[in-house]
């Protein structure tokens, strides 16, 4: 219950905080003045497109007729120079203009329509697939089935767009809302546009007219979402999509197109809920296919229009970790041009800049430093002096000197000890081994676990005197090594 309450007390802040951070100005004068500062640019041409399209979808609209439909118009104007209206509908231009041709593409003559095509895409899916996957789908249907595929395509599809856009409104830069509302309505407008150009039946009219030639005047179906309404007995489903006014439009599927722009984007702003929207994302793709609307085809096309159309508009100040996931109120610009560290410098706290910091800053540690090497790990000389090049490198990545535990071992101290050749142990047995062991301990040449590898690698000490070994064996890094004398009377081994 705490979890809930502070959940909902986080929420809360957030849209108050939201909610202050917009222009609430209503004077067309002020929308005016901003318009009049404005630095345009090239890509600001693209609302010349936008302007053109709609005004193509008003002349060849019927309904509503003529002069009701300038409506549409007059009110976009005015929702344009409000302030407090702008701010939402200008960065929305897109969306409204895929509503706009979705709606409008119903009202083109029939004879500058292309043909629907009804056996294109079982064909593909047949070739590439080695089989029609989504007529495999839809062999077996079940009621738990059926209300697992439609909460994703029913309900998920039309409602899952705004929870993502009142996320991002409330947990991140105003640059991430205007990001994903431009690259959602971009990628329906052409995925609209592909639909109306090479228009192809869905698997549902396959199961119902087989595959004879499709026309215009056949009703959309709502294919497997006929079995909701009959659950919840109601004609939801069986209305809307019988008024559709784009009946072939399979490929692309926008319905995975969504599903894919969802899981990517809140996968890059929220990277804590990547599994559960790609989860998500998922149950969508077999929603699709399993409710008689989209071959495996159309569900791969959609995907890679929301992939395609992800990276195309995503701008350079959130394609880093930090910016994706900074509060509302972040300086992109300032943390993309000189980096988080540097803007610190102007006074900004890390929080307005998006900048993660360090555990050591988090937790008020002190950042470790790099040990400095005592005077006896440069013994030897420098590079080039005649230790080698294993020795050269340790010098050259500082490889520092391991500390012995306090006290240290064998009674040695806290002094290091080169590691040498030990010979096969002998049995510590009697007096002899004792003193053997003691004065091997004394001179230093005992096993040391806590002997440094750059002691190891640099070689003898510079004045090369110390030996190494037990029985004239001595470090194969010195230049005096020496193999051992063969006990008993054998010859000794040439040198």
């Amino acid at each position: 219950m705490s979890s809930l309450r502070r959940t909902a007390h986080t929420a809360i802040n957030a849209f108050v905080a939201a909610v202050g951070r917009l222009d609430k100005s209503l004077s067309p004068n002020d929308t005016l003045a901003k318009l009049s500062k404005h630095n345009w640019r090239l890509s600001d041409a693209v609302y010349i497109f936008h302007i053109l399209l709609a005004s193509f979808w008003l002349t060849i609209m019927t309904a509503p007729p003529f002069p009701y439909k300038l409506l549409i118009p007059i009110l976009y104007a005015i929702a344009l120079l409000v302030p407090f209206t702008s701010q939402f509908f200008i960065p929305a231009t897109p969306v409204f203009t895929w509503l706009i041709t979705f709606y409008s593409n119903g009202f083109i003559p029939l004879e500058y329509r292309p043909n629907p095509s009804v056996s294109l895409l079982p064909t593909l899916e047949t070739v590439l697939y080695g089989a029609n996957i989504s007529d495999i789908l839809t062999r077996f249907t079940h009621p738990i089935l059926d209300i697992i595929a439609w909460i994703p395509y029913g309900v998920g599809h039309y409602a899952v767009p705004f929870i993502v856009a009142a996320f991002l409104w409330l947990f991140r830069p105003k640059e991430a809302l205007h990001f994903w509302s431009r690259t959602f309505g971009y990628m329906f407008l052409t995925g609209v546009i592909v639909q109306i150009l090479f228009p192809c039946a869905a698997p549902w009219y396959e199961l119902i007219y087989g595959l004879t030639p499709a026309n215009y005047g056949v009703r959309g179906s709502p294919g497997g979402l006929i079995r909701i309404d009959s659950l919840f007995h109601t004609h939801g489903y069986t209305t809307a999509f019988g008024n559709s006014p784009l009946v072939f439009g399979a490929f692309p599927s926008l319905h995975s197109g969504a599903a894919t722009l969802e899981a990517l984007s809140v996968s890059h702003f929220f990277p804590h809920t990547t599994r559960w929207v790609w989860a998500y994302a998922g149950i969508l793709y077999w929603a699709t296919m399993y409710m008689t609307h989209h071959y495996l085809i159309d569900v791969v096309g959609g995907a890679c229009l929301a992939t395609t159309c992800f990276f195309l508009f995503m701008p350079e100040e959130l394609k880093s970790t930090a910016a994706a996931t900074s509060p509302p109120g972040t300086n992109l610009a300032l943390l993309s041009s000189v980096g988080a560290s540097q803007a610190n410098g102007n006074n900004l706290p890390a929080y307005r800049l998006g900048a993660q910091r360090s555990k050591y800053e988090i937790y008020d540690l002190e950042a470790p430093r790099d040990k400095q090497r005592n005077g006896s790990s440069r013994q030897g000389g420098g590079k080039g002096s005649g230790r080698g090049i294993m020795a050269d490198a340790a010098e050259e990545f500082e490889l520092a000197e391991s500390e012995d535990d306090e006290g240290g071992m064998d009674g040695a101290g806290d002094e290091e000890q080169d590691i040498g050749y030990r010979p096969p142990a002998r049995k510590a047995g009697g007096k002899k081994g004792a003193e053997q062991t003691s004065a091997t301990t004394a001179n230093g040449n005992g096993h040391r676990h806590t002997a440094s590898i750059a002691r190891l690698i640099r070689g003898p000490d510079a004045g090369g005197s110390v030996d190494h070994g037990e029985e004239g064996w001595r470090s194969p890094m010195s230049a005096g090594f020496v193999f051992p004398q063969r006990s008993g009377k054998g010859k000794e081994v040439d040198k």
